[in-house]
């Protein structure tokens, strides 16, 4: 294993309240020391100065797709597109085929993880078989055999005493429980959020009261059961209230936005069409001025991609057909850096620490800080790098993304992974 230093960065780490230049030098798998001017002996050089010196990324909101969707996706690729990203860590959610509802398929995500990922995988098993609300997983073999939460993300569970089960387990073996949240019977048939937009396209929409029902619902189930709920991808300003409210009573809720809840609005499904299919569909800029101003009060915890492949025949079929789903894995860092803190509507501190060591800590993982001794996931960032979108070069194998053709400014610049680089974009010495 190398030993390298990078020198001259702006080191942050909000885990340790870490923000100077200085140096930072990795032994092997881990960090050594952290130091203006350290003098060591080392095997590589990285300057790092006007860059940004960050715990690698951790995303904990990932469609990988394999095993049964290799088309879209396979863990080889989804973690390739991870590191291009500045993503070192990423949870992977459980609808695959077969979906991660046993033993088997969480070892077999660890084998291929372990053999063909560039990035750690961390699996998130399903709440019941099939994804079909019914009939439940072993959900305690699950966790105990490293699923780091449960969840049907994709469907909401709507029988709310399975629900009420699992934040049970939740409360007595400290898991978070990752809620979708769609009132089912609200959403059958619609394409994108209901209101003018859709209006005047002609398409069927969905409200966001079917978001905000299963947020009230799950809360109140959290609260009574002491479980911990994790409201994904939140994406209406009823549902960061809701989640306020929580806060306020002490329930024990955590939550996650996307960057394009909280960067653009149903209007783009006019520009891009099923490229903007998502669900929860893109909603109005109220709602994007709520998730920001979730964010900026620590309402939403997270900033997750919910990065979610799809094949290009699949969005060619039209706006009622295509499934739901963007990629955001390499797109995550110059949309936050340009839309939440270049705006100064997040500070960098605060963004950092959304996407490194608070996931982390929800999850219950040894990632997202620089702590010395701690493993060596490492991210540089450029903040000064402007680059236009061009989803034809990204690692992914998927290009369902609306965001091409922006111009963004913040791009990480190289990522390490357990001492090791695995994307580099700068020169350095040996």
């Amino acid at each position: 294993m190398e030993r390298i230093l990078i020198k001259n960065g702006r080191v942050l780490d909000p885990k340790n309240s870490i923000d100077q230049i200085c140096d930072l030098y990795i032994d092997g798998k881990n960090i050594s020391r952290i130091g203006v001017d350290l003098s060591v002996s080392v095997d590589r050089v990285i300057e790092a100065k006007d860059l940004i010196v960050a715990p690698g990324l951790v995303d904990m909101h990932v469609h990988l797709r394999e095993p049964g969707f290799e088309y879209k996706e396979t863990i080889a690729t989804g973690t390739r597109s991870a590191v291009a990203g500045g993503v070192t860590t990423v949870a992977c959610m459980a609808n695959t085929q077969p979906t991660i509802d046993s033993l088997d398929v969480v070892e077999f995500i660890r084998l291929q993880a372990e053999e063909y990922g560039s990035a750690n995988v961390f699996p998130i098993g399903s709440i019941t078989k099939n994804l079909d609300g019914q009939l439940i997983t072993d959900w305690r073999s699950l966790i105990e055999a490293g699923a780091v939460a449960l969840s049907d993300d994709g469907k909401t569970v709507m029988d709310a005493s399975i629900m009420w089960n699992v934040l049970v387990l939740s409360a007595e073996m400290n898991f978070p429980v990752i809620d979708h949240c769609e009132e089912h019977n609200l959403t059958q048939g619609t394409v994108m959020n209901l209101g003018k937009i859709s209006q005047e396209l002609g398409l069927p929409g969905q409200p966001n009261a079917a978001e905000e029902i299963i947020i009230a619902r799950d809360l109140l189930l959290a609260e009574q059961t002491g479980g911990h709920i994790h409201i994904a991808h939140v994406s209406t300003e009823g549902g960061v209230d809701l989640i306020r409210w929580a806060k306020q009573r002490r329930i024990r809720v955590t939550a996650e936005s996307c960057p394009h809840h909280f960067t653009i609005t149903d209007t783009e499904v006019v520009n891009h069409g099923a490229k903007a299919k998502i669900h929860p569909p893109l909603r109005t800029q109220k709602d994007v001025k709520a998730i920001i101003q979730g964010l900026a009060e620590g309402i939403i915890d997270t900033i997750v991609t919910d990065h979610a492949p799809h094949a290009p025949f699949e969005k060619n079929r039209g706006m009622k057909e295509a499934p739901a789903g963007i990629i955001g894995l390499e797109t995550s860092v110059p949309l936050v850096l340009t839309q939440l803190v270049d705006t100064g509507k997040l500070k960098l501190n605060d963004a950092i620490a959304k996407m490194t060591h608070i996931p982390s800590e929800i999850l219950g993982i040894d990632r997202g800080t620089l702590s010395v001794g701690a493993v060596a996931d490492v991210t540089l960032i450029d903040p000064k790098k402007l680059q236009v979108v061009d989803s034809a070069q990204f690692e992914s194998k998927s290009r369902n993304t609306p965001f091409d053709g922006w111009k963004l400014k913040g791009w990480p610049v190289m990522t390490i992974r357990d001492g090791k680089i695995m994307m580099s974009k700068i020169e350095s010495n040996r």
